[in-house]
């Protein structure tokens, strides 16, 4: 990643600046793309700036602006000025999306994600994000073998499998923490969980970085981006980043809660506590502050599937940040992007389920003369989920039947060639033939 420009010194002249603001430039002048400095430069000075004017006026203007209107965190830099943030249109609307989508309990079908399917889609959202997030981290797994691992509970076999394991587990427990106030107690159990067996030092593992060890910095290749604050400071960083994310610090500024859940991500990762894993903690605190704040949906929601598709948007969305005396705004309107993609993503596959769950269940009822219930209700789970995993112990426990009576109903449907059938361990096991919706439909 090439490093931006960093922006001029925002002071100008007091006599030109006088002349700016006489002419109510200061609250005429359009901000609503927020741009940083690296991108403002190539673009067209406005014509209202007056036709002497440069970049280097137009950026003082808006900084004017901006740090009028700026709201000053609890949390704070390395150089101990606050954090702060800009509230935009674009930030309140986004907000506010976000919260009716992942909030509420509209538009979900319950055919797709009825209150039987729910939990098996979350485990489905778990394995992507672990899959995603250990990916961003330097995992090489292919999602078809990262896939048929946590399907089939087997042991991982090297440093990649493993790292995917434990973001799986550690998303676990954070839907189960959820409602509790966040302490550095669990910040530390989270990156134990994350880190466990694949740091070079074991010790490493649920330990802030302190004094007698090398700090680590944050690097693209051979370029430094990033330098954390100094080990000692970070037992207090923690404990105030925990207060507020539980809402005790600056209560009087009001924070829509997905901003805050933001912010809490960022900082993870600007304090960077730990000697690795920094970036795998820092989303998953991202995910326990949306959920304790209420956003129940955003368990379905996989962010580092896109984060991973532009990692360099990622890393400038936190250099502007610094760039530009912490103001959090760039960060947060790049995270906002991220997660309004990742609800789209999970909307369209819903649309996308129903609309082949109702052709499946057309073509079974045709098919039912040929086909025990059972069969059927196991040929339409498996379309809902088809990376699940079928075994003679459960379907025989799940109908109620023997396991010779299973274990023909699943041959049956391996010969059909609705399933195939593999080894796990000392078992056999079915899993939904590729296309298996198509296969139905014909």
């Amino acid at each position: 990643m090439k490093l931006p420009m960093p922006p001029p010194d925002p002071a100008v002249s007091r006599k030109l600046m006088a002349g700016v603001l006489a002419l109510g430039t200061y609250h005429e002048l359009d901000d609503s793309t927020y741009l940083p400095w690296d991108e403002l430069r190539y673009r067209p000075v406005p014509e209202i700036l007056g036709s002497d004017a440069d970049h280097e006026l137009w950026w003082a203007v808006l900084m004017w602006s901006r740090r009028a209107r700026r709201r000053n965190l609890g949390i704070l830099q390395s150089n101990g000025e606050p954090f702060g943030l800009v509230l935009t249109d674009r930030i309140l609307k986004a907000s506010e999306q976000i919260a009716r989508e992942t909030g509420g309990r509209l538009g979900l079908p319950e055919d797709v994600l009825g209150p039987s399917d729910r939990n098996q889609y979350i485990v489905r959202s778990l394995v992507e994000e672990a899959i995603t997030s250990s990916q961003l981290e330097g995992a090489s797994t292919s999602r078809r073998v990262a896939k048929e691992m946590l399907d089939s509970g087997r042991e991982p076999v090297n440093k990649s499998e493993l790292m995917i394991v434990n973001n799986y587990v550690a998303m676990q427990r954070i839907r189960d923490e959820a409602k509790n106030a966040l302490t550095p107690a669990f910040v530390l159990e989270l990156h134990r969980i994350l880190t466990d067996g694949t740091l070079d030092d074991p010790e490493d593992a649920g330990r802030l970085e302190t004094p007698d060890h090398e700090r680590v910095a944050v690097w693209d290749n051979e370029l430094k981006i990033h330098t954390p604050p100094p080990a000692e400071q970070l037992p207090d960083r923690l404990h105030r980043l925990c207060d507020f994310a539980n809402g005790k610090l600056a209560p009087e500024v009001y924070l829509p809660p997905v901003v805050r859940a933001v912010v809490v991500h960022f900082m993870a990762g600007y304090d960077h506590y730990f000697a690795d894993g920094n970036g795998r903690t820092a989303r998953a605190l991202f995910y326990w502050s949306m959920l304790h704040e209420g956003y129940w949906l955003s368990q379905y929601v996989t962010i580092s599937k896109i984060l991973r598709k532009a990692p360099s948007r990622y890393s400038l969305a936190y250099r502007h940040t610094e760039d530009d005396d912490g103001d959090l705004t760039y960060f947060i309107h790049h995270q906002l992007d991220v997660i309004l993609r990742a609800i789209r993503e999970l909307n369209e596959y819903i649309d996308a389920k129903g609309h082949e769950l109702r052709s499946v269940r057309s073509a079974l009822r045709g098919q039912a003369h040929d086909l025990n219930q059972r069969q059927l209700q196991a040929l339409e789970e498996a379309v809902k989920d088809d990376s699940g995993l079928l075994t003679v112990k459960e379907h025989a426990g799940h109908f109620g039947v023997s396991g010779e009576t299973a274990r023909a109903d699943l041959g049956d449907l391996e010969r059909r060639g609705y399933l195939v059938r593999s080894k796990a361990g000392k078992q056999f096991v079915w899993k939904p033939a590729p296309g298996l919706a198509g296969l139905l439909g014909r």
